[in-house]
């Protein structure tokens, strides 16, 4: 099923076309949000050169991100944080068969631009890169390539649903190999669908449009996602995640799939490692299978982590008051 709640037929971002006197529609909800279910029970894997994207195919990655460093790096590096660059997006391209994703600035509609005029197969609006804009986030439906975006809660989630999100990720703390913020705000996420759909369920109008205000989205989304009770697009987890327990562990709480990042190209077993979170991943719900991947491991090579109580850059609040 491909829940269309929100589906603006004035959309810019919808094309019209023909191959071979065949009518086409490129950029409506079906076709981006159908790309994104294409996607489910699958590894997305952060990467910074075509050797890393390699590893990641073989590994079984259903996708890889291009980024110019690795969440970690940029924690590292501070300063100004910005899109890739387009030649080692297109020499990844160049050299695997998944989808290519990667990364944009918060409100930089322009790098979403030219990152759609690279061909990529997804953007996402990202807060691992330094926001333009911490106010106002893109309006996605201007574009005929589907966006993700990060949420920390379902009003979050559902604001940039709202705006042409065709694919959500529960956002954790990037960078980090520390999974507990992407816990917290998927069991958050999932505590306010049980909310609205325990509303949606007795017949309360009145209180759904009160949640609609407190949310700060219309009412429809708020109805439809109560009546789905889950949300109305794909949702992975992602930020702190390295090892294959911790992807099982968020499979098991309703995600859709997962995004890594510095979790696995900063250990040092990362080969074993992207395997083992991709066979995790696909098996959450086989104890044996995530006990065969977490074997596949050794965890005196994984990376170091953070405590995320310390942290004087928390990249998980960026753009997330808009």
């Amino acid at each position: 099923m491909l829940p269309l709640s929100g589906e603006r037929q004035d959309a810019k971002g919808i094309i019209s076309d023909k191959i071979n006197s065949i009518d086409t529609l490129r950029g409506s909800s079906t076709v981006k949000r159908g790309f994104a279910h294409m996607l489910k029970n699958g590894v997305v894997m952060d990467v910074t050169n075509v050797e890393q994207a390699q590893i990641a195919e073989e590994a079984g990655a259903v996708s890889v991100m291009v980024l110019d460093k690795l969440p970690s790096e940029v924690r590292k590096a501070g300063g100004v944080a910005r899109t890739a660059s387009i030649r080692i997006i297109e020499e990844i391209m160049d050299s695997v068969t998944i989808p290519v994703m990667a990364k944009c600035r918060i409100g930089h509609v322009n790098e979403a631009l030219v990152l759609q005029e690279t061909d990529v197969d997804m953007i996402d609006e990202s807060e691992v890169l330094t926001p333009a804009d911490e106010l106002r986030h893109i309006w996605k439906w201007d574009f005929t390539t589907p966006v993700v975006n990060g949420a920390r809660s379902l009003a979050e989630a559902l604001r940039r649903i709202e705006e042409g999100a065709s694919m959500i990720r529960t956002k954790g703390e990037p960078g980090t190999g520390n999974v507990a913020e992407a816990i917290k705000h998927i069991k958050k996420v999932n505590d306010e669908l049980r909310m609205i759909k325990s509303i949606y369920d007795s017949g309360d109008n009145q209180e759904l449009v009160r949640m609609a205000r407190e949310f700060k989205v219309s009412y429809d989304i708020v109805e439809q996602t109560a009546k789905l009770g889950r949300l109305p697009v794909v949702n992975f987890a992602a930020g702190g995640i390295a090892t294959p327990a911790d992807a099982a562990y968020l499979m098991s709480l309703g995600c859709d799939g997962i995004f890594v990042g510095s979790g696995i190209f900063n250990s040092d077993d990362a080969k074993e490692r992207a395997r083992a979170i991709v066979l995790a991943t696909t098996f959450w719900n086989e104890s044996d299978k995530v006990k065969e991947a977490q074997k596949m491991i050794d965890e005196r090579q994984s990376m170091l982590g953070l405590d995320v109580n310390t942290l004087e850059l928390r990249m998980q609040d960026r753009g997330g008051s808009a």
